[in-house]
This record gives C-alpha cells, sequence and structure tokens, in this order.
C-alpha cells in the first residue's frame, strides 16, 4: 500500500483539532508506541495522538480518511498478535484518555463504558456493586476493556460464562471516514437487521473505533471452591476435563498448566510454592462457584471421583481466600514467566475440549521434529491451549525460516480436530501467515470485502488479519 507520510502540515492539524499536549512525535514516544507484548516486533508510528472526545476521534478519522494517512487504534498495548502496530507507519491513535465507567446500571444489570477502563478496574467497581462481568484475561491488571472488545478476549471463566461477544449488547464506535454511528441497542434480545455488534467484536481495530461500551452483567457468585490436581502425564490432565462435564458438573474454570509452566512461575514470583511430585508431569487448576455452598461442595466431591480415575496425585484443596489468590497468581503470570527467560512465540490453539489429548501430543512431536521446546498453558475448560514455543539456542535463520514449519503443522492438526489457530488473541500481524489452513479463497475474499465496505480507502489497522 502507497499510504501518505505525515508532513509538517498534518502535525499542525493535528495540533489544532486536539487539546494540549495530545500530538507526541519525540523519539521516546514513538519508539515506546512501536511494540506491544508481541516478541521481535517493531513498527514506530510517524505520530502518537491521544485523543480526549470522540468528537476528537471522529475529526482524526475524517481527516485521515481524506489524506490517506493511516491509523492504527491502540488499547493497553498488552496485545500479543501485533494487532495494534502501526505497519504502514502514520498515526497511533492512543484511546487512552478514555477511560471513564459512564454509567452502572443496576436495574438492568448493564454498564456503559469507555474503552480505555482497565478490565480489572471495571471487574472490581462492578463487584462492590455485586455484580458481575466474568470475562477476565490474565492480563487484566494492565490491558484495557476496549482492546479485549476488539480482540473477542476470553480469559479462564470462558468455559461457564463465555467471552466477551457474549456480554456486549451495544457499541459507539467512529468509523473509517468519521462517522459516528450505535450498533445495537442496550436490550438482550435484538433481531433487527444485521448484527453489527457482533461483527465488530474481535475485529481488532480494522472496521472502526470503539469509543463506548454497553455490557450486560451477572449478579457476583457469592462462594467458590479451588483445588488443584496433579497428574502423571499430560494426556491424563487433559482427559479429565472433558470427563468433568460429561459427569454433569460445569466449573467456572479448569486451567491445564504443564509442569515446566508451574516451574517456570514459582522461580519467577519468588513467594508461592506448591509442592510437585518427581513424577508430576501437569496439573489442573479447578474452580466452581455459585451462590449454595453445599452445592459447590458436592460439585468439588464429583470432581475428585472423577479426576482420581486418571492416576491424579494427592489433590490440594484450597482452605484459604489467600491460598486461593496464591494459585491464581501463579496461573495468571506464568506467560511473563517464561516470556521473561527466552525469546518466545506463543500460539493460542483452540480445540474441541475432548481432543485435547491428541493436541497435545502432536505439539510435543512436532517440537522434537523440529527441535524446540515448548510450555503448554491455558483454558483447558473450553479447550484453548497456549502454546509458548522458545527460541533456546536456535539459530536466528532456523527460528525464521524452519519453526514456523513447525507451528504450520501444529495448525493443520488444530484445524483438522475441528478447531481454529486462535482462541482469544486474535490474528493481527503474526498469525496471516497462517490463514489459509482455516479458510479458502472464498472466504476470505468475504472477510475483505466486508472490510471494503467499512474502510474502503483501507487506512484503519492496515497489515491486520490479511
Amino acid at each position: 500500500m502507497n499510504y501518505k507520510r505525515i508532513t509538517v502540515e498534518d502535525l499542525n492539524y493535528f495540533k489544532s483539532i486536539l487539546a494540549e499536549n495530545s500530538v507526541f512525535a519525540d523519539e521516546a514516544t514513538l519508539e515506546k508506541f512501536s511494540r506491544d507484548e508481541t516478541d521481535g516486533y517493531h513498527y514506530p508510528p510517524e505520530v502518537v495522538l491521544k485523543p480526549s472526545t470522540v468528537d476528537e476521534i471522529s475529526a482524526i478519522m475524517k481527516y485521515c480518511n481524506e489524506q490517506g494517512i493511516p491509523v492504527s487504534p491502540r488499547a493497553g498495548g498488552t496485545g500479543l498478535s501485533a494487532n495494534s502496530l502501526c505497519v504502514y507507519g502514520g498515526v497511533m491513535l492512543s484511546i487512552e484518555r478514555l477511560n471513564k465507567i459512564l454509567k452502572i446500571d443496576e436495574r438492568n444489570l448493564q454498564v456503559i463504558t469507555e474503552p480505555a477502563v482497565i478490565t480489572e478496574v471495571l471487574q472490581t467497581t462492578l463487584q462492590e456493586k455485586g455484580l458481575f462481568y466474568p470475562p477476565d484475561p490474565s492480563s487484566r491488571g494492565t490491558c484495557f476493556i476496549g482492546g479485549n472488545v476488539a480482540c473477542n478476549s476470553g480469559g479462564p471463566r470462558a468455559v461457564k460464562y463465555g467471552v466477551v461477544k457474549d456480554f456486549v449488547l451495544n457499541l459507539e464506535v467512529v468509523l473509517p471516514n468519521g462517522d459516528v454511528i450505535w450498533t445495537g441497542a442496550n436490550t438482550l434480545k435484538n433481531s433487527t437487521g444485521y448484527n453489527l455488534t457482533q461483527l465488530l467484536v474481535g475485529s481488532e481495530g480494522t472496521l472502526g473505533i470503539i469509543t463506548k461500551i454497553v455490557f450486560r452483567l451477572l449478579p457476583y457468585p457469592k462462594f467458590n471452591n479451588i483445588l488443584l490436581a496433579p497428574f502423571k502425564s499430560m494426556e491424563d490432565a487433559s482427559a479429565a476435563v472433558s470427563a468433568v462435564f460429561r459427569a454433569g458438573i460445569i466449573p467456572s474454570c479448569i486451567e491445564f498448566m504443564e509442569r515446566e509452566a508451574m516451574e517456570y512461575v514459582m522461580n519467577f514470583l519468588g513467594d508461592i510454592t506448591v509442592p510437585l511430585a518427581d513424577d508430576t508431569r501437569a496439573t489442573l487448576l479447578i474452580e466452581v462457584d455459585g451462590n449454595d455452598m453445599e452445592s459447590i461442595q458436592k460439585d468439588c466431591e464429583r470432581i475428585y471421583e472423577v479426576i482420581t480415575q486418571f492416576d491424579a496425585g494427592d489433590i490440594l484443596f484450597a482452605d484459604s481466600e489467600a491460598q486461593k489468590v496464591d494459585l491464581w497468581r501463579m496461573r495468571r503470570n506464568i506467560a511473563y514467566a517464561v516470556k521473561k527467560t527466552n525469546m518466545t512465540v506463543e500460539e493460542d490453539t483452540v480445540v474441541p475440549r475432548a481432543d485435547l489429548p491428541e493436541l497435545l501430543t502432536h505439539i510435543k512431536a512436532v517440537g522434537k521434529k523440529y527441535n524446540f521446546r515448548s510450555v503448554c498453558y491455558g483454558h483447558a475448560g473450553d479447550g484453548n491451549v497456549h502454546v509458548r514455543i522458545l527460541k533456546d539456542e536456535l539459530s536466528d535463520e532456523y527460528w525464521k525460516n524452519e519453526v514456523p514449519k513447525g507451528i504450520r503443522e501444529i495448525f493443520e492438526k488444530v484445524v483438522a480436530l475441528g478447531g481454529t489457530i486462535s482462541g482469544e488473541h486474535g490474528i493481527g500481524r503474526i498469525q496471516i501467515p497462517y490463514m489459509d489452513i482455516k479458510f479458502n479463497e472464498l472466504q476470505l475474499n468475504l472477510m475483505r470485502n466486508i472490510k471494503k465496505v467499512f474502510d474502503p480507502n483501507s487506512i484503519l489497522n492496515p497489515g491486520k488479519i490479511f
């Protein structure tokens, strides 16, 4: 694509329509916004804009659309697919100043929020009123709720409650030409025309910039129990997951952690130790929640009966809130712990949960074939396993040219099992080479044509998905 480069005249225009200290072209800021949490990707913008209002975003988009300047919207910068980076330079549009919770509707169990509210802040604020927004990615303490919507994030509790798309009712969106629309209605039912709301959810900032979100909420569950079960093989641990559901139990979370993942994170945190027997190869972190403790206890007893059929070791039942917090802190920090020790790439595979044992066996076989190590962990309850591949001593050339062949073989197996190549991270920049595994040209062209309807000049977050 041939996009216009930013000029002094463009910078002066942005300064004229935005509040003071909203336009940044200094080297330090451009460098800061040239990366997200994706290893090995670096795309500096030409200017960073920090608008404070929807009207300012609208004016930016109208101008850039007319001038042919690419715009990449950015939320918290915690993405793992390089989906908010300025591949073609141009404008980095940070939404960080749209950070207010606008209205909590306790009567209708809804909330209206701007996109730069940190996910955990939104959840905590709602919890204080007895309300529950379940989707909780591991980065919830730093990621923005708008980024979660743009990537259709999930997290551990998706297995019982669903992912972001299951809670979004309505969106205010600035289109690439600067027009502002609402996509739906603040109602639980809406069968009125095409579902633009769900089309925008998961579109990774390629169709419009989300400026307000209406979520439906639930009452906050009063109680929960957490247990940690060790297994002698990854296959046994993952097979136990499906068995729990077949027994008629729906936990709020079932998280899978390979032994190496636990060792990495305990070393990383330094203040949490969970004893691991020599023959433990994987663990399941299982949570059951609800409003009746007696029912929760019965479900936990039934879970115990099920998982002990899979040669589980000594099961740890968290007996205090502090222990529950520690177990969750371990799980949520695994990605950071592994990433800190090595150059890595994380793949976000998802298959029907009964097929997890076959997938995990295949992942390790591919690693042996292509001489790379992997650390597996993730949301086993919904079949979503994150595969963190480590560079170790592999040469740069091998890492660049041979490891992607192994990743392709993993994705081919994922699709053959009825799964897909991203469960919650999105395609962004890094998964583009693998889209042909999941979609044929007819399907890809349907998506490309949708993009053209919204963004005929292809200025909004170009270089992503396709």
